[in-house]
């Protein structure tokens, strides 16, 4: 069985029942029995036979959802019943919920068959994916190199056929980071299309979403279908329009760009490093669009990223640390981009909090000034290739220091800081291998033409296909 497949095509194939649940789920295990020791992707596997007597029950009777018979497994940071969720935390390793959360909600109600989990960094924190419950996540194009993170397990879930989709959380990257360096599709939705756990006080941290990860821009589409809902503490919105059947019809004319404006932001006029190559393979990526029909213009700084920093570190220590100060009696269990988190947190006046939204006002007014002129805006996905796995993160890009543990994702800002839609695109391959990626954005609500022209760059460049690891091949 090919599980290399797009979703799209294998769930055809269990909606008319030309495909078992029971058949899909042990070709599953097979591949999962035969790559995962190799790469530790998916992690916290349930009960084998009872997944195949749920898998059973759907082969005997009605078509659940529009995920009927799919295995999946959702992040770590997912709490799902019945299934170890640890979060990668020693604090949490033995923890086991009686309840989903509704993003696993979500997916078991629409027919997914939840199998385990994928792997995570500690709390999230950190894009490279390794923690002190599971251990490392290795990079399926070279094992002694990251595979990103935070949904650096999904990622690699995907790129191996481990998983058909995947779902993911970004509040700094952890989208599409461990897109770009597992040669896959990363989307983070527009905030607030997912909604937010109803603990999570989505009103004021808006930066952070969760949202899919697939092998193909219409799979994105499938599984963002499914997650997304109407958000039952926001009433005045209303609820998301589906996506996947208008990007099916787009394709269908002939996925066109013409007429679109595109900017390609590049370094931001030097204010964030990048290693050599990063921005030439950008550029490769752009060249795909202008081929396309698409208009791309090189664009100068649109605003003082050091504003766009201070703003960042700020609310999101905010968020996260805020959130682990209800941990502090475990400090000792924690690593330490947490505890600088949660100390830098603890620390924060009021001012501090006014001073830094303020700044993500003046952004917002530029952000807003360049969208009324361009359609979407591109910044390269990463600014360094995929690490060696024994390095916690890059101290050093290009002779710059990095002052933090997250310097180096400084890219990532633009967009989360005002809780944009971005989809980062796989943009091919370096001299040394390893796949890299550009990051297309734009206002919100954009969530549609962001697809759009997701499609229309992966008919020609199909990276995902025509690339897959070595471990992927059949």
């Amino acid at each position: 069985m090919d599980l290399n497949r797009s979703a799209v095509d294998i769930l055809a194939d269990l909606h008319n029942r030309s495909l078992s649940a029971e058949a899909m789920l042990n070709a599953t295990y097979e591949r999962i029995d035969a790559l995962n020791p190799a790469v530790n992707a998916i992690v916290g596997l349930a009960d084998r036979d009872a997944m195949l007597t749920q898998a059973r029950a759907m082969d005997a009777g009605p078509i659940r959802g529009p995920l009927h018979g799919l295995p999946l497994a959702p992040k770590d940071l997912v709490n799902v019943a019945g299934l170890r969720s640890t979060h990668g935390s020693p604090i949490y390793a033995e923890y086991v919920p009686d309840t989903d959360e509704v993003l696993a909600a979500r997916l078991r109600s629409a027919g997914a068959i939840l199998i385990g989990k994928t792997n995570v960094p500690e709390f999230g924190l950190g894009s490279h994916t390794f923690n002190p419950v599971y251990g490392r996540t290795t990079n399926p194009y070279d094992p002694v190199r990251t595979c990103g993170g935070s949904s650096g397990g999904a990622g690699v879930a995907l790129a191996l056929g481990l998983l058909a989709l995947a779902d993911g959380s970004d509040m700094m990257g952890s989208l599409r980071n461990p897109a770009a360096w597992n040669n896959v599709y990363g989307f983070r939705p527009t905030w607030g299309r997912v909604p937010p756990e109803p603990e999570e006080d989505g009103a004021l941290h808006q930066m952070s979403t969760r949202g899919p990860m697939a092998r193909t821009p219409q799979d994105l589409a499938l599984l963002l279908d499914v997650l997304s809902a109407r958000d039952p503490m926001r009433p005045e919105v209303a609820a998301p329009p589906p996506l996947l059947a208008g990007l099916q019809a787009f394709a269908d004319a002939g996925s066109d760009l013409s007429g679109m404006r595109i900017g390609w932001l590049g370094d931001w006029g030097g204010a964030f490093p990048c290693e050599p190559g990063i921005l030439a393979i950008s550029a490769d990526a752009l060249a795909v669009l202008r081929g396309l029909g698409a208009e791309v213009d090189n664009l100068s700084p649109p605003h003082d990223f050091d504003d766009l920093w201070r703003s960042w570190t700020a609310l999101r220590s905010w968020q996260v640390g805020a959130g682990l100060l209800a941990l502090r009696d475990h400090a000792d269990r924690m690593k330490d981009s947490a505890l600088w988190e949660m100390e830098r947190a603890a620390k924060m006046s009021a001012i501090d909090i006014h001073r830094a939204s303020a700044a993500r006002a003046r952004w917002a007014r530029s952000a807003n000034s360049l969208f009324e002129r361009y359609d979407a805006l591109v910044l390269p996905t990463t600014q360094v290739w995929p690490f060696p796995i024994d390095l916690a993160w890059p101290t050093e890009i290009s002779g710059v220091k990095m002052d933090t543990y997250h310097r180096w994702m400084a890219a990532m800002v633009p967009v989360s800081l005002l809780g944009l839609p971005a989809l980062s695109v796989p943009a091919g391959f370096g001299e040394a291998g390893l796949p890299a990626g550009v990051q297309i954005f734009g206002p919100r609500g954009s969530d549609a033409r962001l697809l759009a022209i997701a499609d229309a760059y992966h008919g020609p460049t199909q990276w995902p296909q025509r690339r897959p690891p070595a471990l992927a091949l059949d």
